[in-house]
């Protein structure tokens, strides 16, 4: 059973005026209880948030003094700048913020500057560091689940309190689970609301709630996986088995269209944090509706290819301020900025009443040129590559070229050098030859001679002896020396200077590290909009209609997405809920004509069930004893019928006939039912594939069966015992089937005698006679 609604839960107030100031922030390991409030002033309200980030993903829960609920937020998404983090504390503006002790670098720097916000006096939050074993899966799990709550009956075993939680609590969101154990340490330790009660007095915990940010719409896992929304796969090459899995048949698989890892991870945000509103919502369609255009593609794919070049900007400026670049960045970022100044200029050519472009025409700066520019002027890219460092272009400083210069000449000076050398030595010696090493310096390298054994046999007059390597004597002599004074070590100066220069370089960038920022939240969304288009333009999508004013779904010839790319042929069909269409759909029909398909076309979201949410319930009962299953399905249906004005929208799929011919459901506007249509032709069954109003007659299983190739006898066996069941008649087993089946034992059992060999005298009749004569027996006889 999936719900979808765009109404979140209840957004909690802040603390009231006439909360008393609160001090600086502390940090506190083991914090004690706050002074007690003066007799007779009501106490505000107050919110504790417990907060854990790790791997991209934030935990949050929270408890509030005002109705004593512990609300919870599941593991959701957030980048590096923890921007969801922000909206929900500038939503539930807490009193205090726990989390753990031990924290990365991004959450340590946001924590840093939420304490010294000054301007959020008196409001701003303590911040307070628990053990990072507080914070522990397993015995987080074991605070939840033992924890004495005042809204579960005493008479509850245990079993049922776990069933129960579980129901409430999605323990698969493993940052959530942790951030609820340490938020229940924390209340222990604080004993908030009960400061002053007896020690087993425990601060009270009225229930658990789901908590949605507003104009989010929440998405649980299990609707994520019915409705295919994501799919992961294991990867089919040997070499990614290991490493990782792949997307399978999904909604987000086919719209994925990104030509940037960015704009791949917005997407994926936007699939997991659903937005509600419907200004946000109106302009990404003006984008996509703009590209849908046939005089707009050639445009769409330009930018498209600019996309593609548009790289991982954050990493590159973490590099930088760590000094830690590598050659390839500052191509990456060369290319990044100059695809971003391709972007600008695009944008600025088109319709500026649409806000992206606007956007983009507007805040990709100058800096980017600038940025540009410096990279091409002074990084030296096929130098930087050869050398594996990072090299200057000429003309950019005169030292450095002087230097460089000086380094090319060198062989041919050397050669000059290393002749005159030779004029001096000793006649035995045949060649010699004059060198640089870096951080050594010039060094005159001789060949070993055969009479050279010892050390003592290197020693040569005028020459200092440095090592032997490779059978080459290398010795200081008073024109290397000279050398060395001369020209000194030019490989570390100009590596030096050039450092200099790449880190004046690097400041230049750094500082307009904004701009860059920017480029990559404005060019990730354009090509998530420019993916969405590319897909709406070879599926044919149609632009949704978003109205404040009707409380409703009106889907005309709705397609299921995933569907329709298997299905040889695909039947559209339309869908109304709300108005005069009423609020209960209730969809009976043959297996397989297509009623979980219709559903599956209807949702996009899922929340809690309340008047502006949309609830999909297919299965209802299955595995469970038919009547139970019957009465559980009418019972919740009614339940949500009391509600009238504010019942859910509600669409059922079921087999369950009963439900109809037995009217469970009382009658009135709400109610409307429908079936996918079908035509009876001959024995044959043709299902259309679409939805009308009506009630199905049977559920055809036999049918459906023959479809699916099973045997025509165990078809019209199937209709026997169910034709005995309807008429109350008892069921009693086929003679024929019995016969048959006894002949198959015998024969098998015959099979078996002639096959032993009566004259080995290992043969043990009697184990034959236990181990086969004996258990067929019983099936023979």
């Amino acid at each position: 059973m999936a719900s979808v609604a765009a109404t979140p839960t209840r957004t909690p107030n802040g603390p009231g005026p006439g909360e008393a100031s609160a001090s600086f922030p502390t940090v506190a390991s083991d914090p004690g209880p706050r002074e007690p409030e003066e007799e007779g002033e009501e106490e505000p309200a107050e919110i504790h948030l417990c907060v854990l980030w790790n791997s991209g993903y934030l935990g949050i829960a929270y408890y509030d003094t005002s109705d004593s609920t512990i609300h919870f937020m599941p593991d959701a998404p957030d980048h590096e700048s923890l921007k969801l983090l922000q909206r929900v504390l500038d939503e539930i503006d807490p009193r205090s913020v726990v989390t753990s002790a031990k924290q990365d670098e991004n959450m340590t720097r946001f924590l840093g500057k939420l304490a010294s916000q000054e301007h959020r006096e008196p409001k701003r939050p303590e911040i307070i560091f628990l053990p990072s074993v507080d914070f522990g899966l397993e015995i987080s799990k074991q605070r939840l689940l033992s924890g004495n709550y005042s809204f579960l009956p005493d008479s509850m075993t245990t079993t049922e309190k776990i069933l129960f939680l579980s129901s409430i609590i999605p323990f698969d969101c493993l940052l959530m689970v942790r951030a609820l154990g340490g938020l229940l340490k924390f209340l222990g330790r604080r004993r908030i609301g009960v400061e002053l009660e007896d020690y087993n007095v425990s601060v009270p915990i009225l229930g658990f709630k789901k908590f949605v940010l507003t104009n989010l719409v929440s998405i649980d896992q299990d609707t994520y996986s019915v409705l295919q929304i994501f799919k992961s796969e294991s990867h089919p090459s040997v070499y990614k088995v290991a490493s990782g899995l792949k997307e399978g048949l999904s909604l987000f698989g086919i719209l994925n269209r990104c030509r940037c890892k960015w704009g791949e991870k917005l997407l994926r945000l936007w699939f997991t944090r659903p937005t509600q509103d419907l200004g946000e919502l109106n302009s990404r369609l003006d984008v996509i509706q703009f590209f849908l255009l046939p005089q707009n593609l050639d445009m769409a794919q330009m930018l498209h290819r600019l996309l593609g070049h548009i790289k991982n900007v954050p990493l590159i400026l973490k590099r930088m301020t760590l000094s830690h670049t590598k050659v390839s960045d500052w191509q990456v970022l060369y290319k990044t900025v100059y695809s971003a100044l391709g972007l600008r200029d695009a944008c600025r050519s088109l319709p500026q009443s649409i806000q992206l472009f606007r956007d983009i025409a507007q805040e990709f700066s100058d800096d980017l040129h600038r940025i540009a520019s410096l990279i091409g002027k002074v990084v030296d890219f096929e130098g930087s590559l050869a050398e594996n460092r990072f090299t200057v272009l000429p003309n950019i400083d005169p030292e450095i070229d002087e230097k460089k210069r000086r380094l090319m000449g060198l062989p041919s000076f050397l050669t000059e050098v290393a002749r005159k050398e030779l004029e001096n030595l000793d006649s035995r010696i045949p060649s010699c030859s004059v060198i640089y090493i870096p951080l050594i310096g010039f060094l005159l390298s001789i060949p070993r001679l055969p009479s050279m054994v010892e050390t003592s046999d290197f020693e040569i007059e005028g020459l200092d002896f440095m090592f032997l390597s490779e059978e080459k004597l290398h010795y200081r002599s008073a024109r290397t020396k000279e050398l060395d004074a001369l020209l000194g070590d030019l490989h570390c100066d100009i590596r030096d200077q050039e450092t200099l220069l790449m880190h004046q370089l690097q400041c230049q960038v750094l500082a307009r590290a904004a701009v860059l920022t920017r480029v990559l939240d404005l060019a990730s969304r354009l090509d998530v909009l420019l993916a969405l288009a590319s897909a709406a333009r070879d599926y044919s999508y149609s632009r949704p209609r978003y109205s404040p004013r009707l409380l409703g779904v009106r889907i005309q010839n709705g397609r299921h997405p995933l569907m329709e790319l298997c299905a040889r042929t695909f039947v559209p069909n339309s869908a109304e809920c709300g108005g005069d269409a009423g609020r209960v759909k209730v969809i009976t029909g043959p297996n397989s004509s297509g009623k979980s398909i219709y559903l599956k076309q209807v949702a996009k979201a899922v929340n809690n069930a309340t008047e502006r949410s949309l609830v999909l319930v297919d299965e209802f009962g299955k595995g469970t004893n038919t009547v139970d299953g019957l009465a559980l399905l009418a019972a919740v249906i009614r339940h949500w019928l009391a509600l009238g004005p504010m019942c859910p929208h509600i669409f059922v799929a079921t087999n369950f006939l009963s439900l109809v011919q037995l009217q469970l459901l009382p009658r009135g506007p709400l109610v409307q039912y429908l079936t996918m249509e079908t035509c009876e032709d001959g024995d044959d069954l043709v299902f259309f594939y679409q939805v009308c109003e009506g009630v199905a007659r049977a559920s055809h299983a036999s049918h459906t069966a023959a479809q699916a190739g099973l045997p025509e006898k165990l078809i019209a066996r199937g209709k026997q015992v169910s034709d005995l069941i309807r008429s109350g008649k008892p069921i009693k087993p086929v003679k024929e089937l019995l016969k048959e089946k006894q002949m198959e034992n015998c024969q098998t059992l015959v099979d078996k005698f002639l096959k032993l060999d009566l004259e080995d005298p290992s043969l043990d009749l009697d184990i034959f006679m236990s181990q086969e004569v004996l258990p067929a027996a019983t099936t023979i006889l």
